[in-house]
């Protein structure tokens, strides 16, 4: 399965960061959509069934953490990627996140384009092991 049939859920309150994003994944071939809010994100999960799930953790109606422990309580969306975004990179912080389910934790700010290459990469070891 190439990035071309990839689909990313970017979950941001920062338009800034958000316009970058998307701009980025799509031109490296993924199916892009967007949720400003955690209520968006649990609903945009289960219309859009991404592959990856890109989640800022300070954002309004559900935290990323709430959003992330949401998802991974669902035995149907263990396959889904979930990649937290956030400006608090304490260990603790970090800790929280991977404990909650979270397949990476990213501190912002960060490069738009290795951000990229490191869900390339996250795939291309699931894609690996798939084989």
């Amino acid at each position: 399965m190439g990035a071309a049939s990839r689909k990313v859920l970017i979950v941001d309150d920062e338009p800034n960061i958000v316009t970058a994003l998307e701009f980025l994944f799509r031109r490296s071939g993924y199916d892009v959509r967007l949720a400003t809010n955690g209520a968006e994100a649990l609903e945009q999960v289960d219309a859009y069934r991404p592959d990856v799930v890109l989640l800022d953790v300070m954002m309004p109606v559900k935290s990323g953490y709430e959003v992330c422990q949401r998802m991974r309580e669902r035995p149907e969306l263990a396959q889904v990627k979930i990649v937290m975004l956030s400006a608090k990179g304490s260990e603790a912080e970090v800790s929280k996140g991977l404990s909650l389910g979270a397949d990476l934790y990213v501190t912002k700010p960060f490069s738009t384009q290795e951000l990229v290459a490191t869900i390339d990469r996250l795939f291309g070891q699931a894609g690996a092991q798939e084989q």
